[in-house]
């Protein structure tokens, strides 16, 4: 079960449930992978309805090594995620939230 005082978010892909959590780490690799832009301006996407499947895909992928996964964005391209890509683009701004939270915080 994901812990919401650590930022973890459940997601479950092909079939596999993985705790996916935005460390520093994955945070810095997350920032050095965007396309366009710093980790604000991926908020502001999140934020505004704006985010592309590439926001999606690198927040679940920085989610997941950041909870200790060793794959990558290659290797979900074929993946099936619970719930398909609404779940997945749920998935990805609840880590992004959480990510930012004080513990309280709604």
């Amino acid at each position: 079960m994901a812990n919401a005082w650590r930022g973890e978010v459940e997601i479950v892909v092909d079939g596999e449930r993985h705790l996916m959590r935005l460390t520093l780490g994955a945070l810095a690799e997350l920032e050095a992978g965007l396309e366009t832009g710093a980790l604000v301006d991926l908020v502001r996407r999140f934020e505004t309805g704006r985010c592309s499947t590439r926001d999606v895909l690198a927040l679940i992928v920085a989610g997941l090594r950041g909870g200790g996964w060793s794959g990558t964005a290659r290797d979900l391209l074929s993946a099936e995620i619970a719930g398909g890509p609404m779940a997945a683009a749920k998935a990805a701004a609840e880590l992004l939230a959480r990510a930012f939270m004080l513990p309280g915080e709604s």
